[in-house]
């Protein structure tokens, strides 16, 4: 049987993007959970900040016309100190001991700093002229009740999350966290800790690949390991249904030979086939299709095959079911070549590569010259990869190119 042309990779990421035109449904969560979430909707603020009048600074809260020639002496008649501000009012001739954040009292319109000041009994000689407004925060200079400061979709980092404080939201609506399945499968592998066989190996993509979904924003459900056989595949896919699993993410097994069986398994239990293999290296024998509300994502078993899969497709997907409207944005950056490339053929490549220094202020990438994608020891080592284009001509060193940060 004839195979289909390799689908490029913008192609792919478009088509997987399409299952995730909508965020998932929102939930309400504690202002102190929120972290690394994304807003469901628009918050607006409940207050206004500051609601009145404060001081900056220090010192002594008085009318500018009062010190328009220095020196001129004040009588203080109180205090205002933040929580505690001051009730009476300020007329010609007279001060108020302010403390910074404290509220500015009525008749008063600038704060003398307490450096310019000199302090006599119940009097304050300025010893210098301010300007109308000197050191007084208005109300409302942060912002006003009802202004929209954190839109639909903005992820809530730490200032985020101060900004909502002060806002006075103790509760936000936030898209509710996608849920990824993993499963690994093969009777190659065996779990860490574990004696491997003669035969066997170490299983670890399922780390890689659900860190990446973590850190995306997706809570993880891992299945373990499927063997060989349709009867643990299927269970296992049963089982990430049974979960409602937004995302499973299958490692190993897509491909049509003859202890590939995943491709299969999953049709029996009723998917519909996106697309299979990409123009992509490492990545080729990737998977794409559906069950029901369930996306599919069939990564290849080799470890850095996956990983780069796991950048490239499910980390974008992952962010757009949150509802980040820049999910699908090209993730490279220009560095300049640190060692010659050589022409590409038809698969959009990417090379592990160290990225140090700066030349004409872009960082210097350089691919290790071993690629091969079982290869974590190298994966490890490298802080980029060098996205290299379908029948890219050769390159020399100094020349631009892009790379993905790792």
């Amino acid at each position: 049987m004839a195979q289909s042309p390799l689908l490029p990779v913008e192609d792919a990421l478009a088509r997987i993007l399409a299952t995730a035109n909508a965020p998932l449904e929102s939930e309400n969560v504690e202002l102190a959970k929120a972290l690394g979430r994304r807003l469901a909707t628009d918050l607006a603020a409940r207050r206004t900040q500051p609601p009145c009048a404060v001081s900056s600074m220090d010192g002594y809260a008085l009318r500018a016309s009062d010190i328009a020639s220095t020196p001129a002496r004040l009588r203080v008649i109180g205090a205002s100190a933040a929580g505690h501000g001051f009730d009476g009012a300020v007329q010609a001739g007279e001060a108020v001991r302010i403390f910074t954040g404290a509220p500015v009292p009525d008749g008063a319109d600038t704060v003398l700093i307490q450096e310019d000041a000199r302090a006599e009994g119940d009097f304050v000689e300025a010893l210098v002229s301010e300007p109308l407004g000197r050191y007084v925060r208005r109300a409302g200079l942060d912002f006003s009740a009802g202004d929209v400061l954190l839109e639909a979709g903005r992820l809530l980092g730490p200032a985020e999350l101060a900004l909502a404080a002060a806002m006075n939201h103790a509760f936000v609506s936030v898209v509710r966290r996608p849920r990824v399945a993993i499963l690994a499968t093969g009777d190659e592998l065996v779990a860490p800790g574990n004696e491997p066989g003669r035969d066997q190996i170490v299983a670890s993509n399922n780390f890689a690949v659900g860190a990446y979904a973590r850190l995306a924003g997706a809570d993880v459900i891992d299945l373990g390991i499927a063997r060989d056989d349709f009867a643990s595949l299927e269970a296992s896919i049963r089982r990430a249904r049974d979960a409602k699993a937004d995302v499973l993410v299958t490692l190993g097994g897509a491909s049509v030979g003859d202890h590939d069986l995943v491709q299969t398994a999953l049709r029996r239990e009723g998917m519909e086939l996106g697309f299979w293999r990409i123009a992509m290296r490492p990545g080729k024998p990737f998977m794409h299709g559906r069950i029901g509300d369930t996306r599919i994502l069939g990564l290849p078993g080799n470890p850095v095959a996956a990983i780069v899969c796991a950048i490239m497709f499910l980390v974008p997907l992952v962010r757009a079911l949150t509802g980040d409207k820049s999910a699908g944005a090209d993730p490279s950056r220009p560095a300049i070549l640190g060692a010659d490339l050589a022409e590409n053929d038809l698969r959009q490549d990417y090379l592990r590569a160290t990225i140090t220094g700066l030349y004409e202020g872009l960082p210097i990438a350089t691919a290790f010259t071993r690629q091969d994608s079982s290869m974590l020891g190298i994966l490890a080592k490298a802080q980029g990869l060098i996205v290299r284009a379908p029948h890219a001509p050769a390159a020399k060193a100094g020349e631009p190119c892009r790379y993905i940060p790792l």
